[in-house]
């Protein structure tokens, strides 16, 4: 594939580096063709290597924090689950084997653009059947983009319970560094399973509020309030920068995350290189991730990694996230440092931020083609039960694991029900815009929205309700793009994709306790040009082995959406 050029502006070409080798002070080079300026929509490495992993979902317990024992789901028997590395331009072949007893799964491998792949995106009742106990399938894709994400089961509250793990994508990057240090992703904790935190958070809707986590997990460890445990160590080498790779994984909780006395340079959001800039604090919603440059330029001691839940975001833990990073040859032992002034007082999307690669959304459709999507809390008549649950557009969205919305389209049926909340995208739009609106009466909760096969591009957010008066607000000019964005409690969000992949992609809201609850909404895209699982094929495979596994009654019925499910706590 030809490289496309880059516009970083009106009328202005950035040369080609040609020979240019990926090191400590090349850092924006790659491969011939492809650098830090490559435009990742349209351009990427064909390097004719599939990189290949073997995952197996088991029951266990883990002792993660030393608070004790509890039930677990494990990929590997590890936690995190193992960190996926490969190239930009690979292929990915992943199989996994589901070894649960009593639980169903699908893997999807976040923020994963799947281009003309949408089979291979990982959400049961949407792209595929879930996975039957005993059953494994095999997901491939190319990497089209490079940078940091994570994987995580789509079926139940089973990440909060251990089916996690990381994705390093290598390829350029916006600013030199010596040392990668790698995935770093951060969690909240239940001494309950997510599964009894999924019930209670359900029943929290009738009156009460939702379960608290009771501790924060740093790359899968930390300190419990008693004491026990230990603290993630990272050693710094002095003099040297280091690349880190910030990932919220977590269930409920948005973080703020500072290093004490180490400014970080930001050099992605999310699956986007961004012009460097730099922040004592992130702030990150579930799912979202920031690329960092930390320099080791400071006094050789131990310095507090903190991530703290994020009361800006209506974010609370019983615990304090805290990490030690240690300058090489120190020893190594709980830090005295300080955290820095001014910490953020607002739940921010990063409005600063200034993609790399300058790409610009036509703002002439916008009056005429923007629509609303209203979030709600309240009572839904679902099944003739009024619950108290999450609504997009008014529905509460509830799928049938055993009948994707990928199979209505290959049967040729448009019967989609209604609480599929399927939204079909007009297929001679190049561009789709929605106005992203807590509606009245709405707990006033920010919400970190994940579009699924897209970058959004974030228009603009505020507080209140959306209006005319907010238009020339809205930036169409470079506009930061991401694939996880707050949406505002009390307020609303804008955002702009392309209709350029081919599928049908999930929007939820990433706090695991909504979507179960239903704030799920699904986009249907250019349904014909939608690459569809051939007859008989491992794809099909796994719903008749699903539906095999349903007529068999199985131990535990679905309870809500179908994406988050709350099921008993013990398989």
């Amino acid at each position: 594939m030809s490289p496309n050029t880059a516009l970083l502006g009106p009328r202005h070409v950035e040369k080609r580096q040609s020979s240019c080798i990926n090191g400590p002070t090349t850092r924006n080079c790659w491969l011939p063709g492809f650098d830090a300026n490559t435009n990742q929509y349209q351009s990427w490495p064909n390097t004719g290597r599939t990189v290949t992993y073997d995952l197996s979902i088991t029951n266990t317990t883990c002792n993660l924090d030393g608070h004790g024992a509890r039930t677990c789901m494990l990929i590997n028997n590890q936690f995190p689950g193992p960190v996926l590395t490969a190239n930009w331009g690979d292929t990915l072949r992943i199989t996994v084997r589901n070894m649960l007893q009593h639980n169903g799964t699908s893997i999807h491998w976040h923020g994963i653009r799947q281009l003309n792949s949408n089979i291979q995106d990982g959400v049961n009742g949407v792209t595929e059947c879930a996975l039957a106990p005993g059953d494994a399938t095999t997901y491939q894709f190319r990497l089209t983009e490079y940078g940091t994400t994570w994987y995580h089961s789509h079926f139940s509250g089973q990440y909060g319970d251990g089916i996690v793990g990381s994705i390093v994508i290598n390829g350029p990057a916006t600013a030199n560094y010596d040392i990668d240090l790698g995935a770093y992703p951060i969690t909240d904790w239940y001494y309950i399973t997510a599964f009894q935190a999924g019930a209670r958070a359900f029943n929290g809707g009738l009156g009460g509020p939702p379960p608290t986590g009771d501790n924060i997990l740093i790359n899968g460890t930390n300190k419990n309030a008693q004491g026990g445990g230990s603290y993630s160590k990272v050693t710094l080498t002095p003099g040297k920068k280091h690349r880190l790779r910030i990932i919220n994984t977590a269930i409920d909780a948005s973080f703020r995350v500072n290093l004490d006395g180490h400014p970080f340079q930001v050099i992605a959001h999310d699956f986007v290189p961004v012009v460097p800039y730099t922040a004592n604090y992130l702030q990150l919603g579930i799912g979202q991730r920031y690329d960092v440059i930390i320099n080791a330029n400071q006094t050789a001691r131990t310095y507090w990694f903190r991530a703290d839940a994020d009361g800006n975001c209506q974010s609370v833990n019983n615990g304090v996230g805290r990490a030690i990073f240690a300058y090489q040859g120190q020893t190594v032992a709980d830090p005295t440092t300080n955290p820095p002034a001014n910490p953020p007082t607002g739940c921010s999307n990063d409005p600063i931020t200034t993609p790399k690669i300058a790409l610009n959304v036509p703002s002439a459709p916008f009056q005429q083609q923007a629509q609303t999507l209203p979030v709600g809390f309240g009572p839904v008549n679902t099944n003739g039960q009024n619950l108290v649950l999450w609504t997009v557009n008014g529905t509460s969205m509830i799928i049938d694991p055993g009948k994707p919305t990928i199979e209505y389209v290959a049967d040729g049926n448009t019967s989609y029900p209604q609480s599929y909340n399927l939204i079909e995208v007009s297929p001679s739009a190049s561009w789709t815009y929605w106005v992203i609106q807590q509606a009245a009466g709405a707990p006033p909760i920010a919400h970190p929205i994940h579009l699924h096969g897209h970058d959004m591009y974030v228009l603009g957010t505020g507080t209140g309700t959306f209006s005319a008066s907010n238009i020339p607000s809205l930036k169409f000019t470079n506009p930061p793009r991401r694939d996880v964005a707050f949406l505002p409690g009390g307020g609303w969000l804008v955002i702009a994709f392309p209709t350029d992949n081919p599928g049908a992609w999930l929007m939820h809201c990433h706090i695991a306790f909504h979507v179960s609850m239903g704030l799920s909404v699904q986009f249907l895209e250019k349904k014909a040009n939608i690459n569809l699982p051939p007859q008989n094929s491992q794809w099909w495979n796994t719903c008749i082995n699903w539906a095999n596994y349903q007529r068999n009654k199985p131990v535990y019925p679905q309870d809500d959406s179908g994406l988050k499910k709350r099921w008993p706590p013990l398989d």
